[in-house]
């Protein structure tokens, strides 16, 4: 009996298989006494990322204490978390987020200048960029990806034009290859044709008729639907999805990585009957405590799993709550989807990408706050940390290792140089401690002042530099105050474009970029 437990325990080591170790063996160990060396070296973490879509930083009340919506499942899992007051997104809007997410890269430097793509798109992401999938699946993880993938790929026939997209036939260059093992959702946001299910390579269904919605927040363009498609039902259908994943991958032997991008609450704003009314503050207040419910349901399934303790849980948004949702009736109640931050989904303003985000894994991180600026692009060398992969120098040329902040409670060394964001027009700011640097006069959005308000932006001076720490509302502009502050940001931004890379290393190609030759005259000062 103990040779065969020691026989196993051999076997099982050699193959790396510590899950399987951990499952197989433990009972028999604690019985003999061996379960010491087991315990001192834990299994390969499960990881599942959850990404919610166009929800504002004031929506999560844990960050928000003068909120309407009360995010009971949010606010309990970030009293379990560590939680990351300045987190920001690469980007304000969504396809550029998601590039950043998946290859620790700022998404500039892809084929994507500004704006999103649509339903339709091509892939962005080339075959030959390692992604979080990939680099975890070499680790050993099964890798899965449920949700809005809004990342392009090939629909079958589209060089023929969209109305001759043949649905009957499979998808290529999609998820399954960048390194997922499974998929299932749909190509690009709730709103945007075509309305169609994929699972790994292949349509569930073909599209049978159109449909299209015009109320003021429930909102979709017209577009092929297949029968198995009800917007309605997309978000719970997804959650299922994803709980199902997470309870049959408890019977295998190898960690998992989910990513999880939620379609909402994005527009169509499209709260069940459950949830209709509850927030007091309309459509998209009941959407967010749905959104709230579903990450519940998801927090119960690994509960459910057995393996809580060795599952970490990253909960976070793409950017900043869009105006589409009403901001400004919310305002009226006394709810800021936003928070304090000026401006919001779209903009250079911090309102347009400064995010919730909370990282929870219940055997190992201590909760407790991190007051200094991180971007999701970091999770890429995090999760790299965590499995001991060394990143090579053309993988995660912007994503800077957050581990060191995540370990440490009272003294939290500083993680990064600096921070750049992006607006969907495609214009920069660089953040770097307390100071923000904007590379325009205007919020690069949709918010006041606009790119195209000529008028006001007649002598407005070309850059906008805030203090973070006095001012986070964004409203003196000190750039002809501090030149020597502005001069060092400026260099350093052009390092980074120059570099083809915000972290140390050998210096990578961006793909090219009219806009850079800009912000190099900008910091020239022509």
């Amino acid at each position: 009996m103990f040779q065969a437990i020691i026989s196993e325990y051999q076997l099982t080591y050699q193959s790396s298989n510590l899950k399987k170790m951990k499952k197989h063996l433990l009972p028999s160990l604690l019985l003999t006494g061996l379960a010491g060396p087991v315990l001192a070296n834990p299994d390969t973490p499960n990881i599942i990322f959850i990404l919610a879509d166009d929800m504002g930083y004031g929506d999560v009340s844990y960050l928000n204490p003068s909120s309407r919506i009360k995010t009971e499942n949010l606010d309990r899992m970030a009293g379990e978390s560590v939680v990351f007051l300045d987190a920001h997104s690469s980007s304000s809007v969504s396809t550029p987020t998601r590039y950043g997410i998946l290859t620790g890269r700022y998404n500039w430097r892809s084929t994507l200048k500004s704006s999103v793509l649509d339903g339709y798109s091509k892939a962005l992401i080339p075959s030959g960029r390692e992604t979080l999938a990939s680099m975890l699946k070499k680790q050993g993880y099964q890798t899965a990806a449920i949700g809005k993938w809004h990342l392009g790929w090939d629909w079958n026939n589209i060089e023929s034009g969209i109305d001759k997209v043949d649905f009957s036939q499979p998808i290529t260059h999609g998820p399954t290859t960048l390194g997922f093992d499974y998929f299932y959702g749909f190509s690009g946001s709730l709103d945007m044709p075509p309305y169609v299910y994929v699972e790994n390579d292949r349509p569930t269904m073909t599209p049978d008729r159109n449909t299209e919605n015009k109320g003021k927040y429930s909102w979709w363009r017209n577009g092929p639907t297949s029968p198995d498609f009800h917007h309605e039902e997309v978000l719970p259908h997804l959650t299922d999805k994803a709980c199902a994943y997470i309870h049959s991958q408890s019977k295998s032997s190898a960690p998992y990585f989910l990513y999880l991008p939620l379609p909402a609450p994005h527009t169509p704003i499209l709260p069940s009957e459950e949830f209709r009314g509850k927030s007091g503050i309309g459509e998209y207040g009941d959407f967010v405590l749905m959104v709230d419910a579903m990450v519940g349901k998801i927090l119960k399934a690994v509960r459910e799993s057995g393996e809580e303790e060795n599952t970490i849980i990253v909960f976070t948004t793409d950017n900043g709550c869009s105006p589409a949702a009403g901001i400004d009736e919310m305002e009226k109640l006394g709810h800021h989807a936003n928070h304090i931050y000026r401006g919001h989904k779209s903009d250079l303003f911090d309102g347009g990408h400064r995010i919730p985000c909370m990282i929870r894994w219940k055997g190992e991180f201590r909760p407790h706050s991190v007051a200094q600026t991180i971007c999701l692009t970091d999770f890429y060398a995090t999760f790299a940390a965590i499995n001991q992969y060394q990143l090579k120098d053309s993988e995660g040329e912007d994503s800077y290792n957050l581990l060191p902040a995540i370990r440490s409670i009272d003294e939290i060394p500083a993680i990064r140089e600096a921070t750049v964001h992006h607006s969907i027009d495609g214009e920069f700011t660089i953040r770097q401690g307390k100071w923000k640097l904007l590379f325009s006069a205007s919020s690069g959005g949709w918010s006041s002042p606009k790119p195209q308000d000529k008028d006001l932006l007649k002598g407005l001076p070309a850059m906008q530099l805030y203090d973070m720490n006095a001012d986070p509302r964004e409203r003196r502009n000190l750039v002809n105050e501090y030149p020597e502050k502005v001069r060092e940001l400026q260099e350093i931004m052009w390092r980074y474009i120059k570099d083809g890379r915000s972290t140390p290393g050998q210096p990578q190609p961006n793909d090219p970029c009219d806009k850079w030759e800009q912000i190099k005259a900008i910091s020239a000062g022509k």
